[in-house]
């Protein structure tokens, strides 16, 4: 057989330039990007960035192109520039936590468009701008626990309409604003506890806002009492409505207060981000709509609702009863009466007609007596 012949069927051995070829091949293959010191998965889909004690964020323009997690956990972040997220409209979930954040610019999170879980626990965030979660519609878990924020401002979670886990566990809380909380109209979850809340007619108009989300079926963890004294380290969601009955005794006697304490929740003023005076709610519609303050006086006292809609049922429910009962016994009563009053007035009646009888009677009787002694005789 001659030196360079096959063996029918065989292959030979690959020639120099196809080994040159697939080298080059390999060699030049595009490697999928990652930002340093971060690691991403075979697919790109997770990057995580944790645990690198970063002082600042990676260059996250390197991510591969179809990121859907990003973590950043237990860094050393402080501040975030107002662009940090900038062009990352594939991320769904962005973990923050166990860093030093203290301040968060507005608008941070308005490219991420398709953020559906966002974990800030464990910072150091004590005030929050009511435009921070701006363009986050699709948000359905938010960690805000373990910080030292003493405040949820008004407008912070408008526009989180599809949000249904919310902890705000481990703050500095002493009360909130019912007004805050309802435009969560799919809100399932919701962590209170560790804050020292003051029970007092501040959180009255919450804890009426916290009974409708249990009455549909949401949950609500333990949101023990520090003050007052009468009530300290009493779950709220245990003390009765009542309770809170003397607040609006006292607002009677101030005549209605000024609005400041125990107003209903579309009664406040707008408030502005740079913190500048509210606007009366008395204005005209045209300058409120245009200032974006909230709805006047008047739709204020529809919305207001002072019990839990449960109980004002329960009530109206127990009264209906209560006086169906009264009123059946009353008629009872009076059937009762009426009838016993004809009996006994037929019944004198007829004995009267049988007096002058039974006296004839009685007489006959003793004559026939006399006749037959007279006779013996």
């Amino acid at each position: 057989m001659p030196p360079h012949s096959h063996s029918a069927g065989g292959v030979g051995p690959p020639s120099l330039g196809t080994v040159l070829i697939c080298l080059l091949v390999a060699l030049f293959r595009p490697v999928r990007p990652c930002p340093p010191p971060c690691l991403c998965s075979s697919d790109g889909t997770t990057v995580d960035c944790g645990g690198g004690a970063l002082t600042s964020l990676p260059p996250l323009r390197l991510l591969p192109a179809g990121s859907r997690i990003l973590l950043l956990p237990n860094n050393k972040l402080a501040s975030l520039g107002a662009w940090a997220f900038v062009n990352l409209s594939s991320i769904e979930e962005l973990d923050l936590s166990n860093n030093y954040l203290d301040h968060l610019p507005a608008g941070l999170f308005r490219d991420m468009s398709n953020l559906t879980k966002l974990s800030l626990h464990n910072n150091s965030l004590t005030v929050m701008d009511r435009d921070l979660f701006q363009g986050l519609g699709g948000l359905r878990n938010l960690d805000l626990s373990l910080n030292g924020l003493a405040s949820v401002p008004l407008g912070l979670l408008d526009e989180l309409h599809g949000l249904r886990w919310l902890s705000l566990a481990g703050n500095r809380l002493v009360g909130l604003e019912r007004a805050a909380f309802e435009p969560l109209a799919h809100l399932q979850h919701l962590e209170l506890g560790h804050n020292p809340w003051e029970c007092d007619c501040n959180l009255r108009e919450f804890k009426h806002w916290m009974e409708w989300l249990l009455y549909r079926g949401g949950k609500v963890d333990a949101m023990e009492c520090t003050l007052p004294k009468d009530l300290r380290g009493r779950d709220i969601r245990r003390v009765p409505v009542e309770m809170f009955n003397y607040c609006l005794q006292m607002e009677d006697e101030n005549g209605g207060g000024d609005g400041a304490r125990g107003a209903p929740p579309c009664g406040r003023a707008g408030v502005s981000p740079s913190g500048s005076p509210p606007v009366p709610a008395g204005d005209d519609a045209s300058s409120n709509a245009g200032a974006g303050v909230e709805a006047p006086a008047e739709c204020v006292r529809a919305r207001y609702r002072p019990v839990s809609v449960r109980r004002a049922i329960g009530t109206v429910v127990i009264a209906g009863v209560v006086c169906g009962i009264v009123c059946i016994m009353m008629v009872a009563a009076a059937a009762y009466g009426c009838i016993y009053a004809s009996v006994m007035a037929k019944y004198q009646r007829e004995l009267k007609k049988r007096q002058p009888l039974m006296g004839d009677a009685d007489a006959d009787g003793d004559d026939r007596e006399e006749k037959h002694i007279s006779s013996v005789a």
